[in-house]
């Protein structure tokens, strides 16, 4: 989290302090201009800056969520980039602006003054909103790129806090800093952040399908780096630097970097106070913007007198106005409130007839207002915004026609009443009949029922396909919707596209029982002969071989508990006598349990292979379970074999969850074939993952010796678990992806 947060933090910091110092000046001249009376009117302006920019961040954030992936990837990558150009641009101004920052703002006060409340507000207003506008257009980019939240606000929130501790030691005069020095220090590393943005931006604009070449990598370390190490993450949080990255990535990183950083240093130079001349002796005005020049200067607040004393904030902001131009700082006179016009009273002594009494306007009205106005006004956006269903229409379903009513909806997300006037409950699926690829499907309408399909349509050609139980597909009269937009089907799987990939993995579990019969008999064999070390590696070979046929636990019926059984649930725990195979064992052989003690165990092991061996090839195998077991197997690792639930004593869960990835591996090398197609990232990305795992899992033995899971360094143990639910993250489509659809 806290990698994530120093961008924001910086931003926060950098972006508080020049709103910060804009309110110092602001009220400062109304101080001087002894139109304190004033002041909420700028408080006003202040609030309702704020609120703009909390609500423009609420837009980003509810606009982004409705969108599609593709979208939402074209849509974060547009406004990287343009986050990038406002933070170049607000370095630059800043740089140049500093000169006359505040000269012009008391200008503009002090023509505010003379027209009203209204224009006080609007002032105060535009000369913090920008900031506050910048300030969450970049906090969402550098969310959207560490992929949570709490770590960029967090960062934010630290720099605005301490940006306003800041502004009220400058204002307060307890604080003097060196502004110019402040803002090109902050300036440099900005530029610095900002092109790891733009290259994170770019590469979302290469996923969205806005920019091209998204597999062309000019870097790609994601073999020999761990993306989920300390350093690692650390430098993704602070630069966005990744360990794959695409050509235009690193050449839009690198000439951003050159290009920026060369005129950005090379205006600082050319803006360098030139070397101080002989002055006189400086005047209380000078002595304050000589002590800003230091790094710390406390001092007790400068009493007020008739003409209020210069603010610390205008001492410092002055101070690095000279310190850039290389000029005396001099006092700009502000003029002070117009005084009010005296009433004659006639000579007759008769007072004039009173002025009518006009009704002041609560105060809290106004704030009241710029609270609530931004923040509606971003809630239609965002309700608007978000797409909905248009126009619902009502389709009949039966056993002899399907799609009765159906006509070709507009592009866009439509929601479908689906409802079965047949006798028949009935799967039913909007498809494109060219293909037979799935865009929305029920399952199970019964009879009489009208349930919601939802679904997102583009150009294209659209129909239904009904399938009764027990009954024949039904596809009704294709339609053709005219337009754009982009929506993604799913290419359906049937039980004959599965049963290829089943033979194969049906031949793979043959051969793995075979290998395990063996090792159970010879495992049988060492606790009758007395070798109990011999068997505690027998034992281990033998329990990572039934481990690696995952996917098949589902097929084995009882021979799973007889074999791999666990004591949860059992009246008397690890001494029931229903408690047996693998784990009871390694619970005897490492709580010194005698051979004797352990004999029959092991020979009803040694039995219970053998008979799954045997029943396998007439055991029913679920086509269907093998996408499921694709993504189940790991999750009982995650569950079980990571937090240590099932050791027995050996310690060797690891070596179980080794062995699970395994399994994983084999069962996703059969499905490759209908994978690739339909998913092309897909498999690219869980190779990856893979290999990141097994690199955490080979650390973790030297040679037979496995390290337990809870004598685990905190950090190791952090990265195996955040490596297994990325890869369990990345296989959570594959079940859905395959899915047996009776559509196909």
């Amino acid at each position: 989290m806290w990698d994530d947060a120093f961008p924001s933090f910086l931003i926060g910091l950098r972006e508080g302090l020049e709103g910060g110092l804009i309110v110092s000046i602001l009220i400062a001249t109304l101080v001087r201009a002894e139109a304190r009376s004033r002041l909420p009117q700028v408080w006003t302006g202040v609030l309702a800056a704020i609120t703009v920019a909390m609500s423009f961040g609420a837009v980003l954030t509810f606009t982004a969520a409705s969108l599609s992936a593709t979208a939402q990837e074209a849509f974060g990558g547009t406004l990287s980039v343009i986050a990038v150009a406002f933070v170049t641009a607000m370095v630059f101004w800043m740089r140049r602006s500093a000169r006359s920052l505040s000269g012009e703002l008391k200008e503009k006060v002090t023509g505010a003054l003379a027209m009203g409340s209204g224009m006080l507000i609007l002032t105060s207003f535009l000369a913090v909103g920008r900031e506050g506008l910048e300030t969450a257009l970049f906090l969402w980019t550098t969310a959207r790129a560490a992929g949570e939240s709490a770590g960029p606000l967090t960062g934010a929130a630290i720099g605005l806090v301490l940006a306003a501790g800041l502004c009220w030691g400058l204002y307060r005069r307890v604080l003097k800093i060196n502004l110019t020095r402040f803002f090109t220090a902050t300036g440099a590393v900005l530029i610095v952040i900002a092109a790891g943005v733009l290259g994170y931006g770019l590469r979302d604009l290469q996923e969205g399908g806005v920019l091209p070449g998204g597999t062309a990598y000019a870097v790609d370390l994601t073999g020999s780096v761990d993306a989920g190490s300390w350093y690692s993450t650390l430098v993704q949080g602070v630069f966005n630097l990744t360990p794959s990255m695409t050509w235009l990535q690193v050449v839009a990183y690198v000439a951003y970097l050159v290009v920026v950083m060369t005129l950005f240093v090379r205006g600082v130079r050319a803006t360098a106070p030139p070397a101080p001349a002989a002055k006189p002796t400086p005047t209380a005005a000078g002595s304050d913007a000589a002590a800003s020049e230091s790094a710390v200067s406390i001092s007790e607040p400068a009493a007020v007198t008739a003409v209020p004393a210069v603010s610390g904030v205008e001492s410092a902001v002055t101070a690095a106005e000279s310190a850039t131009t290389g000029e005396p700082d001099t006092a700009e006179p502000v003029p002070a409130a117009p005084a009010q016009p005296v009433v004659d009273v006639p000579a007759s002594g008769r007072e004039p007839d009173a002025a009518p009494v006009v009704r002041r306007r609560p105060g809290w009205v106004v704030p009241v207002a710029v609270v609530a106005v931004p923040a509606v006004l971003a809630g239609l956006v965002v309700a608007l915004a978000r797409p909905k269903p248009a126009g619902d229409q009502t389709v009949a379903v039966s056993e002899t026609e399907c799609g009765k009513g159906f006509t070709a909806p507009k592009p866009g997300r439509q929601a479908f009443q689906m409802h079965n006037t047949g006798g028949k409950t009935s799967e039913v699926y909007l498809i494109d009949p060219s293909t037979g690829a799935v865009y929305g499907e029920i399952e199970g309408l019964a009879p009489g029922t009208t349930r919601d399909l939802v679904a997102t349509v583009a150009g294209g050609t659209y129909a239904w396909r009904c399938v009764p139980t027990d009954g024949k597909a039904v596809t009704s009269k294709a339609v053709r919707v005219s337009g754009g937009g982009a929506a993604k089907p799913v290419v359906p799987v049937s039980e004959q596209d599965l049963a290829a990939p089943l033979k194969v993995y049906k031949t793979y579990v043959e051969q793995g029982l075979a290998t395990l019969v063996t090792q159970t008999r010879a495992l049988d064999d060492d606790i009758e002969g007395g070798h109990l070390d011999r068997a505690r590696t027998d034992w281990l070979t033998a329990h990572r071989t039934y481990a690696s046929l995952g996917a098949a636990y589902g097929t084995f019926e009882d021979f799973d508990q007889k074999i791999d059984g666990r004591p949860d649930g059992l009246p008397n725990g690890v001494q029931d006598k229903d408690f047996t195979g693998f784990l009871r064992l390694e619970h005897g052989l490492w709580h010194g349990e005698s051979a004797k003690d352990l004999r029959a165990p092991a020979r009803q092991l040694a039995g219970a292979a053998a008979g799954l061996r045997k029943a396998f090839p007439a055991q029913d195998f679920d086509p269907g379970d093998l996408p499921l077991r694709a993504h189940e197997i790991l999750e009982n690792t995650l569950q079980f074999e990571l937090t240590g639930d099932t050791d027995q004593g050996s310690g060797t869960n690891l070596a179980t969850a080794d062995a699970n990835l395994a399994g994983t591996r084999e069962l996703l090398t059969v499905l490759q074939p209908l994978l690739t197609g339909r998913a092309p990232k897909l498999l690219p990305t869980v190779d990856t993952d893979i290999a990141r795992l097994q690199k955490l899992l080979d650390a973790a033995h030297d040679g037979t010796h496995w390290t337990p899971v809870d004598q685990l360094a905190p950090t190791d143990r952090q990265h195996l678990n955040g490596a297994t639910g990325q890869l369990l993250e990345d296989l959570a489509p594959v079940p859905d992806l395959l899915e047996i659809r009776k559509s196909a």
